[in-house]
This record gives structure tokens, sequence and C-alpha cells, in this order.
């Protein structure tokens, strides 16, 4: 196909999240695919002047590839819908649902997905005493990448938090077992990632070399990977998402099927060709230039 016959698209990266930096990689390597694919791309750090630029850029489809807060919550989806240009990924309202992680349980609930126990509570509130009993994990309840994440262990004191947490944080029972993540694409769950640290799935074990070992695709029970794919896309369908998401899960394996715990629900997965993803694309046979490609296709300003 010429590519004068495929869409000019407009990627968007860094911005002013915690999770710039990641997202800057996700960016330029979603670009250089889809330039691999044969289409005309502009790659823009989206900052204040996002709307000007992109009018400036007159892109007939975004490429959404901003994580974590005013990216991934629905602002710029909001502006998108404002200027009727196409983007990839969820909508705005899906979109602000899974960023805010009490009201995507509350969804979940309502869509019958088990989910952990959990309190929304001040800072000077957790600081001062424990609100759940130990172990527990605090963190925002509106950031993605285990940014601002807590596991305060039993017998620990309560934590003392960064000036940079929010007055208003989660507190979530901590579900010991295995790190374990579904992607959908479009209305296809595409298999199961068992994800292997040495520690706690942090920060630097998502994003640093060798910080996590991924198992693609993972070693369960037959009757847990099914669980895993169907409670991915309920999740997915739940929160009214569209293109791909990933659901991050939480397995006790001395519980059995009782012991999958659903945590949480990413509309903007990280996309690097290792990240998770990507190698679940490759599940299907879908190599991480057709990925990209088929979410420029699936590009919407409708919800």
């Amino acid at each position: 196909m010429s590519s004068r016959t495929l869409p000019k698209v407009v990627v968007l990266k860094g911005g002013p999240s915690a999770e710039r930096e990641v997202s800057l990689v996700s960016g330029r390597e979603c670009a250089a695919a889809l330039r691999d694919e044969g289409f005309e791309v502009i790659e823009l750090d989206a900052g204040p002047d996002l709307a000007a630029q992109l009018a400036d850029a007159r892109p007939d489809v975004v490429f959404n590839a901003l994580h974590g807060r005013w990216g991934e919550d629905g602002c710029v989806q909001g502006i998108l819908e404002w200027m009727r240009i196409p983007y990839t990924h969820s909508g705005v309202l899906a979109s602000a649902l899974a960023m805010d992680k009490e009201r995507s349980k509350q969804v979940y609930r309502e869509a019958g997905l088990p989910v952990a126990a959990s309190v929304l509570a001040s800072k000077a509130e957790v600081m001062a005493a424990h609100v759940l009993p130990a172990p527990y994990v605090v963190k925002p309840y509106n950031e993605g990448s285990s940014v601002g994440v807590y596991l305060i262990e039993e017998g620990a004191e309560p934590p003392v938090l960064s000036d940079d947490m929010p007055e208003t944080v989660m507190v979530e029972a901590f579900i010991p077992g295995r790190e374990l993540t579904c992607t959908v694409r479009g209305d296809i769950a595409l298999g199961v990632t068992d994800i292997l640290t040495d520690g706690w799935y942090d920060y630097d074990a998502k994003y640093k070399a060798g910080g996590s070992r991924h198992v693609c695709p993972a070693e369960l029970p037959d009757e847990i990977t099914e669980a895993c794919k169907s409670y991915a896309l309920r999740a997915h369908n739940a929160l009214g998402c569209r293109g791909v998401s990933r659901t991050d899960f939480r397995w006790d394996e001395a519980k059995g099927l009782d012991g999958l715990i659903l945590l949480e629900t990413n509309t903007q997965p990280g996309m690097t060709p290792t990240s998770l993803t990507p190698e679940q694309a490759g599940l299907i046979d879908m190599s991480f230039g057709q990925l990209c490609a088929w979410m420029v296709g699936d590009a919407s300003c409708d919800r």
C-alpha cells in the first residue's frame, strides 16, 4: 500500500506526568514502528500548547502514547474530541474511570469481578495509624506504573509518605502470590504473562533493565488462564474501553480460582517492542509494527 493512502499520524509522547520518561520511550518506539509500516509520522511532546501544536500539524489520527495523569485520564482525550481528531485507545469516560482506582473498583464490583479490599484515607490518617491490618499497600488513587506505591508489612510502623503524594490516597489489602497480566485488543483477550521479580513489582522492576522477567504465555492451570482472559475482557467492556487495554492481577495459588484478584486496568499500557502488550500480541503472530498500525486503524473520536 502506498504511504499516500495511509493517514498522517501524530504520536503524542512525554507530557508532564510522573511517567514522562516511560512515555517518551513508548512514543519514540511507536513512531519508528509506524514509519516502518509506511505512515507519515510527526512526534509531539505534549505540553500546554498541545491544541495549537495539533492545529499546526493537522493530523488525520493521533496515536496517544502518553502515560499517567493528563494524558491517560481523559484530559487529552477531551481535547481530541473537541478538535474532532480520531485517536487511539480509550475515550474520555473510560480513561477517567480507569485512572481513578476507587471508581474503577466500583465498576468492577458491579460487573462481578474480584477486587482487593480498600479504603480512601488522608495522608495524615495513614501516617498516624494503620487504617487496614498489615500487610497492605498505600498508593495514589490516580497514578499508574506503580508510582508512589508503599508496601507495609506485618509488624511495620505506619508509613511516612513523601511530600509529593496526594492528600488522599488508597490503602489496599496486600494480595500475595504471582503477578499476572492480560492484554485485550478490541474484543479479544490475547494471553497471559507471568511477571517474575526478586521483590515487589515496583517502578524500577517495571522499567529498569533486568528488573523483571516475563513468562509469556504464563505457565498456569487452564482454569486460571481462562479466568484472567475472561476477567480482562469483562473489565475492558465494563469500563467502556476501546482499542488496547491491559489488566493486572495477583494470584494466590493456595486459594485456586478464589485467589485470583483483579488489581487495575491500564488503558494505555507501555508500548515498546519488549513491553508486556506487544509481547502478548506476538501470541497471535502480530508484530509490533502491525499492532501499532491496527491501533491507528481502530482510532476514533466518537466516545
